[in-house]
């Protein structure tokens, strides 16, 4: 039986919190954010939690 293989580019990507749950980069932190709010760019910087859905689905990619 072959071995199953953990995806790199989610290794990289994702981080598993103690509990079991995934956190995520958040999206719009590359380019344009000289119109955003300093509150708004703060927020951006903290990692989010993924939703159960994305994280049932990202999991399978993360056998180990």
């Amino acid at each position: 039986m072959p071995t199953l293989k953990t995806v790199k580019g989610v290794k990289d990507r994702l981080k598993i919190t103690g509990t079991g749950k995934l956190l995520g980069f958040r999206a719009g932190r590359r380019h344009l954010l000289t119109g955003r709010r300093a509150k708004t760019k703060r927020q951006l910087r903290r990692p989010k939690t993924l939703s159960p859905v994305d994280a049932r689905r990202l999991r399978a990619l993360l056998p180990y």
